[in-house]
């Protein structure tokens, strides 16, 4: 272990050019390279500056906010950085950069150098841009590099794409590094390369590289030598003097025939293609590069084999750097000795093309054969879509390799590779898939919704998410182009209108040219442009320009749209901050719907602009007191909740979750998720509390620091064992919980302990409450890691911070030694939301991790009571894993990693620790943080005087007395029958009990009235509260006109001193003196009542072995029939629909 790294290594040790190992994530070499190119130019007295400018998207997405957190030090080194609205302006702005030589006369500097970022689909968008300044040519001190995210397998992307046919096309060199060990070298070499060739470069940046990070060697400053090339006259370089239009084909001519070969005059002499191993006579070549060098050496790990082993069989390997325009030199020098050339690499075929045109003149005794994605004869070997693997790249690789020793160890390694059986779930149980979902409280929950009988088309942002979720928006297009699909569509449809979402990032990177187009076809189109204040996808940076609500007003009538109409949250905050144009209304976002009912009827182009902050941003700004953080919660009294799931219908929100009791699948507001929205209050229900004031109740019995540190003193160290080998372990969790947060605490730790580390992590909008998996692995400094991606069947260690989650990456676990680390505690997924009826499968490990040696403890209940929200989850996980010696490092290495992670380090600390003492004893948490669950009702044996005592306090003995009479006479009814049918017995009792006690006036205040209720409110909320509760009582309360509903009033906590006698009235229930039992809803819950006791009558007294499935079916037919008002009323109807014709088949079978 490395002391001195331990303790003095600092986070910005990574820009140190001083430090020759740091650790360093693909975005941050960005920044380092900037500063070793200034550093470089320093040493070789050319006054220059740096310019970085771009537009944000994974896989580059971090880019930005890098360079905002590290502005000063980018000054100090005269680095500027400069965000662009969108790409194709930041390319321009980065062609301003390079016309230094022309007005030399006025320029500070001797030259600039520029990086331009952006994402494969920025590529696209900039090509005209790359093509023009391109041909212009750079300047003699300038240089630029042209950054390029390539989402090769859409990770985070709508689409896969590959760019490299962009850069060829707009003729301009691309350099493709294998590592981010290379990442500073190569952009060094690129502006170099830039600088002398007089051509951009492009970077090609893939997101299994850009996304990575680890520990890495940092040499000293690479020193790049101009080649012996003849130059011309004019040189290479932006040239002031040519003239255009006239000089138009000599611009084109000096780009082919000048500057592209001196480029690659600059590859040869700089060995950017290296020849790795080289070829035996009349052997086999292998030409690859970038990720798909790594990729092969990944592949013969896997097989057991090593680079050494190729070499031994003459095996060679050139690995290009340069990926275009190819160098002919080196390749020809490489493919002379060889029989055949295999090409390796992900996509179409970009090299293999090249390499075949390069080798094409060459005399037959010469010219190898050249087989990539097909094999001579026309048959595949690899794939032209999605990523490889090192299943397919060893099948190549075996198919090309001539009869050898190598040829059969190879195939043994595939076999072994290859068969290793993915692990199956036993009795192929269906597991929840844990997919992207909107944050809780997220604007765009409400905002894509759209009136009945209308459409929307989506855009690029969060909102994209509503595609596929049943809000009757299934249409996308590229971003900018948002609603101009709808000019093409409109004519040739008998639709009459559309609604367009639009996000204020979007609207100001180019979407307002959308909306221009628009206006000119003269559609009928309502534009929504869901004004959030921030980039949120990307993680919530201010959008460009920070445009106004009254501004984008302003822009959208002057553009010519009809009508503007803002829809707000907050109406009276946005009127009082904003000078709205004359003629442009507010509302409340309760009134939306009725807002695009009209809308929709008018001719032309309108617009709503939804003004709401985006949910994460707001609970950011309200950490670090930039906004007021309301004194405002919602509690959930779940013995008055039916369970109808109404409130998540409304409010779409993930933070409103499943709550199993014994009376029955309940709610419940997930306060560490809960933003604060309060959408949810929208549910019909008289279930929700709104508490005013207090605080949540912050584990009031959580133990002293100082009884801490004595459980700690007896704690035993583990023993860990340094790796001997590659070590590869997986975090999986919630995108947004800090999974790979987790990942990153890991890999420093490695770092801090002198040890290889590299890590992966993928982002995007799995990054929305969706399944994230953070990829480790450790080796000894002298053992290289190839992929930081972890494989099938290699992971030594599953630390499952999600069970949902890890189920999903079971295969990737080594089956022969893996080691699975569960959190049994259980999140929902965002399929409840919509489907309130889903199976909960809150156990995962019976089902998936039954073969492998798994460890699980319930992490969520732990947190909650210990800390008081499951934002210790991660770190209690970590904790456990370290004592039961599944994690190779040290306790300093990993409590030192915390401390650098700077985030709440002395709360993360204790979790650490806390995690450590419930690895040895799970039971320490029962004496030391007493579980604040409350009881529940018996449901086991007991189950019929459990209800039937309930009852009895619901109304009456006499009351209770009839439901056990009825129990009784559906058990003598089933006994007659042949078979055991004591469990619909049970099944229709529990029913009709439910429907027994239907939660009217009294039955509602009865359950406020209960201890219970003020022992579940205590047990969350500390301080001075007040109540209020949130109530549509039918005899004073209107209806709504807009959802033709009971409006809901708020009633403060002196109501909760009415309440019990209102509880003490129910002697009056349906009687003829009972006020509220005259509505037409209490009088179907009676008539309901009777219904069912017939029903389950003719169901037990009909029931055979045949047709018990249909006999369960109609008993727990009326399952559904549940909530309040309207609510319950509609699904009654429902029930009755369907339930006659059922009944009258199964009497009929």
């Amino acid at each position: 272990m490395n002391a001195d790294l331990l303790s003095a290594y600092q986070l910005l040790d990574r820009y140190d050019l001083s430090k020759q190992r740091i650790y360093i994530n693909g975005v941050q070499t960005f920044l380092r390279m900037a500063i070793a190119q200034r550093q470089s130019d320093r040493i070789a007295r050319i006054n220059s500056a740096g310019f970085i400018t771009g537009y944000r998207g994974s896989p580059v997405g971090g880019l930005d906010l890098e360079a905002w957190r590290e502005s000063a030090l980018l000054q100090q080194h005269d680095v500027a950085f400069q965000p662009s609205i969108n790409e194709d302006l930041a390319a321009t702005a980065l062609w301003g950069t390079q016309l230094t030589d022309h007005y030399h006369t006025t320029s500070r500097k001797q030259g600039v150098f520029g990086y331009w970022y952006g994402k494969g689909h920025g590529v696209d968008r900039s090509a005209d841009v790359f093509r023009q300044a391109n041909i212009q040519g750079t300047a003699k001190f300038g240089g630029a590099l042209v950054i390029a995210g390539d989402d090769h397998n859409a990770e985070s992307s709508v689409f896969a794409h590959q760019t490299d046919h962009i850069f060829a096309a707009t003729l301009m060199p691309l350099l493709f590094p294998a590592s981010i060990e290379e990442y500073v070298r190569f952009g060094l070499a690129g502006i170099a390369l830039s600088r002398f060739s007089g051509l951009w470069v492009g970077f090609k940046a893939v997101t299994e590289i850009i996304e990575s990070a680890g520990s890495i060697p940092q040499p000293t400053l690479p020193r790049f030598q101009n080649p012996d090339f003849a130059k011309p006259v004019h040189g290479l370089n932006f040239d002031s003097d040519l003239q255009w239009p006239a000089q138009r084909s000599e611009y084109e001519r000096r780009v082919l025939e000048e500057r592209i070969p001196a480029a690659q005059a600059f590859c040869y002499d700089n060995k950017l293609d290296v020849t790795v191993a080289t070829v035996a006579t009349g052997g086999l070549g292998i030409v690859t590069a970038g990720k798909g060098y790594t990729d092969l050496l990944q592949t013969l790990t896997d097989l057991g084999l090593e680079l050494a082993d190729l070499i031994h069989a003459g095996v060679g390997v050139l690995k290009i750097g340069m990926i275009w325009p190819l160098e002919p030199r080196r390749i020809r020098e490489y493919a002379r000795r060889a029989k055949t050339l295999f090409v390796i690499e992900e996509k179409r075929p970009f090299l293999e093309d090249q390499v075949k045109s390069v080798l094409y003149g060459l005399s037959q005794g010469e010219r190898p054969s050249v087989v990539g994605k097909t094999q001579s004869d026309g048959s595949r070997l690899l794939a032209a879509s999605s990523a490889l693997s090192s299943i397919a790249i060893a099948k190549a690789l075996i198919a090309v390799l001539p009869p050898s020793a190598l040829r059969e160890k190879a195939i043994t390694g595939l076999t072994a590779l290859d068969t290793t059986a993915v692990l199956a779930l036993r009795n192929n149980a269906e597991l929840p898939v844990r997919a992207p979902y909107f944050c809780a409280g997220c604007p765009h929950n409400r905002s894509t919704q759209v009136p009945h009988g209308s459409v929307a088309g989506a855009g690029i942002g969060c909102h994209i998410m509503a595609v596929g979720t049943g809000r009757r928006t299934e249409t996308f297009t590229q971003m900018g182009g948002e609603g101009v699909h709808w000019v093409g569509l409109s004519p040739f449809n008998d639709m009459e209108h559309m609604f367009q979402n639009l996000g204020d990032g979007t609207y100001q990177h180019s979407g307002v040219l959308a909306v221009r187009q628009a206006v000119v076809s003269g559609v009928n189109l309502t534009f929504k442009i869901l004004f959030n204040d921030a980039v949120a996808m990307t993680g919530g940076q201010p959008v460009e320009g920070q445009p106004t609500v009254s501004r984008i007003a302003q822009q959208l009538l002057a553009e010519g749209v009809r009508e503007v109409v803002v829809v707000s949250d907050d109406p009276k905050s946005l009127l009082d901050s904003e000078h709205l144009p004359v003629g442009v209304n507010t509302h409340s976002r309760d009134a939306l719907e009725s807002v695009q009912t009209r809308l929709r009827q008018l001719k032309g182009v309108t617009a709503i602009i939804y003004a709401q902050t985006c949910a994460a941003e707001k609970r950011r700004r309200r950490k670090r007191d930039i906004v007021v953080d309301p004194k405002r919660r919602l509690f959930i009294n779940d013995r008055v909740c039916e369970g109808c799931g109404d409130c998540s219908q409304q409010s779409g929100c993930i933070a409103v979750e499943p709550l199993t009791t014994a009376w029955g699948r309940k709610r419940q507001i997930n306060q560490s998720s809960c933003n604060k929205d309060f959408s949810c209050l929208d549910g019909f229900c008289p279930s929700f509390v709104e508490v005013i004031g207090g605080e949540l109740r912050k584990a009031p019995k959580t133990p002293s620091q100082a009884v801490l540190e004595k459980r700690m003193t007896t704690l035993p160290t583990p023993e860990y064992v340094e790796p001997q080998r590659v070590y590869s372990l997986l975090c999986a969790g919630i995108g947004g919980s800090g999974v790979l947060t987790l990942a990153g605490i890991i890999a420093m730790a490695a770092h801090l302990q002198g040890h290889q580390v590299r890590t992966l992590d993928f982002t995007g909008l799995s990054q929305k409450n969706g399944s994230v998996i953070g990829h480790v692995k450790i080796a000894p400094r002298h053992i290289e890691i190839h992929s930081p991606r972890v494989g099938p069947h290699q992971a030594d260690l599953l630390l499952g911070c999600d069970q949902i989650t890890a189920s999903a990456y079971a295969s990737l676990v080594a089956s022969n030694r893996g080691k699975v680390l569960l959190n049994s505690g259980f999140i929902p997924t965002a399929q409840f939301v919509a489907d309130n009826n889903m199976p909960l499968t809150t156990d995962v490990a019976p089902l998936v991790f039954d073969h492998f040696d798994c460890q699980a403890f319930d992490a969520n209940t732990a947190a909650r009571r210990l800390f008081g929200d499951l934002a210790a989850v991660n770190v209690l996980m970590l904790g456990f894993a370290f004592q039961r010696g599944c994690l190779p490092l040290s306790e300093h290495a990993l409590r030192r990693a915390i401390e650098l992670n700077g985030v709440a380090v002395q709360a993360n600390l204790d979790a650490f620790a806390w995690g450590r003492i419930l690895a040895v004893d799970e039971s320490a948490i029962n004496s030391l943080a007493p579980s604040q669950v409350l009881n529940v009702p018996p449901s086991g044996k007991d189950w019929q005087q459990t209800l039937a005592d309930e009852l009895r306090r619901y109304q009456s003995d006499a009351y209770a007395q009839s439901f056990l009479d009825f129990s009784e006479e559906l058990q003598s009814l089933a006994s007659a029958r042949p078979g055991d049918y004591q469990r619909l017995v049970v099944r229709g009792c529990r029913q009709l009990a439910r429907l027994m006690m239907y939660k009217d006036e009294y039955e509602v205040a009865r359950l406020y009235s209960d201890d219970d209720f003020q022992r579940k409110l205590a047990a969350q909320f500390a301080g001075d509260y007040r109540l209020r509760l949130h109530l549509a009582p039918p005899l004073i309360s209107r209806t709504d006109p807009r959802t033709g509903r009971l409006r809901k009033r708020a009633f403060g906590q002196w109501l909760l001193w009415l309440l019990p006698h209102l509880a003490r009235l129910r002697g009056l229930r349906g009687t003829v003196l009972d006020p509220f039992g005259y509505s037409s809803e209490r009088r179907e819950e009676r008539l309901l009542i009777d219904h069912y006791r017939g029903l389950t009558k003719q169901v037990l007294a009909h029931i055979r072995d045949d047709n018990s499935e249909l006999a369960a079916a109609l008993i727990d037919g009326v399952e559904n029939v549940r909530g309040f008002g309207v609510v319950k009323q509609q699904r009654l109807r429902d029930y009755y629909k369907n339930i006659d014709v059922k009944l009258e088949r199964y009497l009929a079978t």
